[in-house]
């Protein structure tokens, strides 16, 4: 019986979205299942929580969790697929018939950079939408939410000639425009201190800052205990937003204008450059993903291989995934270009995976 590619293209295609649908699901409910204990152990013991309130905030943070793992479900499914089409004698019959390694991998190719394009417009969105509400959620249950990026918020300063003020926090929401236990220090025209303000939390509105639950210590007096107190400011919201807003946060089709705004400003665009690279260069990550799980599969022997097989692709696809994840590292902090970090590692995979095949097709 002769062995058409017009056949068997559908037939990769079933097989392909069936075992994505199967690994997604899994993977959603181990994620969700961990995630809801770790937020459990972390939060049981504060006033306020519940069970209902563990199962929203993993429900919202689900998203973000999802998007670091697209990449393995890519690698896990190509793989599965492949060794299943192989024990099952297809691709055999395929080679056979004279249908290239190319042909019927393509169905596999367009595949991955679907789903990368989904988890950039579609995913991403609402992954950056539920880890502000996730960390909106457990600043609000804590009341005192020092647990968040302690050493990823920098101090701010403002100036109007007469006052000098350096802002401090333990946490930022909203973006930046609101900081949690927030300190206030303020300078003379001599560089001497004259004030400082401690408060709970500290809201960016028109021309000032509103402070909550003040502490006010001048040198040589009493500790002032206040409600509110108000701080007069030249920031902008749209300058404290780029300042402070974290990348993960942010989607990506806002971040070539949240990148604009920042240089407009004068602020460093390289951690956002480097999630924007990185995002965009998600479908094509997943490509190299599965030419990998096509490298390991395609060789694969029905007896005495599974095993050494299954754990060379997971090897190599974590290895991948480490590399790109240290190398958006350096990107962000400036060490590599935003655009090297992020597409470097994702072409060195791609041109990878595509000699091997062309190795094994054409000797």
């Amino acid at each position: 019986m002769a062995y058409d590619l017009q056949y068997a293209r559908p037939l990769l295609l079933h097989a392909l979205h069936h075992h994505h649908l199967w690994f997604f699901l899994g993977v959603i409910s181990i994620v969700y299942l961990v995630d809801f204990s770790e937020t459990a152990g972390r939060l049981a013991g504060l006033p306020g929580y519940t069970v209902s309130i563990g199962l929203l905030m993993t429900a919202v943070r689900l998203p973000f969790i999802l998007q670091q793992t697209v990449p393995f479900i890519a690698l896990f499914v190509g793989m599965t697929v492949l060794i299943a089409l192989n024990r099952r004698r297809e691709l055999v019959i395929a080679r056979a018939a004279g249908i290239s390694v190319w042909q019927f991998m393509t169905p596999f190719v367009v595949g991955a950079f679907f789903v990368g394009l989904l988890t950039m417009f579609a995913l991403n969105p609402v992954a950056a939408w539920g880890q502000r509400q996730a960390e909106t959620m457990e600043a609000d249950l804590r009341g005192d939410p020092s647990y968040h990026n302690k050493l990823s918020i920098p101090w701010l300063r403002q100036s109007d000639g007469k006052d000098d003020v350096i802002i401090g926090a333990k946490a930022i929401l909203d973006n930046g425009t609101t900081l949690m236990n927030v300190v206030f220090i303020h300078f003379d025209s001599q560089g001497n201190i004259v004030l400082r303000q401690d408060a709970q939390s500290a809201k960016l509105e028109d021309g000032y800052w509103l402070l909550n639950g003040v502490v006010e210590r001048s040198p040589g007096e009493i500790p002032d205990h206040k409600g509110t107190a108000k701080v007069r400011t030249n920031l902008k919201q749209d300058f404290v937003s780029e300042r402070l807003a974290q990348p993960e946060t942010i989607a990506f089709y806002d971040l070539s204008n949240r990148i604009a705004i920042a240089r407009s400003f004068g602020i460093s665009t390289k951690a956002l450059e480097t999630q924007f690279h990185s995002l965009l260069s998600q479908p094509f990550l997943l490509v190299a993903m599965t030419l990998i799980a096509a490298t390991v599969s395609l060789k694969f022997s029905r007896f005495n291989q599974s095993r050494s097989v299954i754990l060379g692709g997971i090897l190599s696809g974590f290895v991948l995934y480490v590399v790109t994840v240290l190398v958006k590292a350096f990107g962000s902090s400036g060490v590599v270009p935003p655009f090297v970090a992020t597409w470097i590692p994702v072409i060195v995979a791609l041109a990878f995976g595509a000699t091997i095949l062309l190795h094994q097709e054409d000797g």
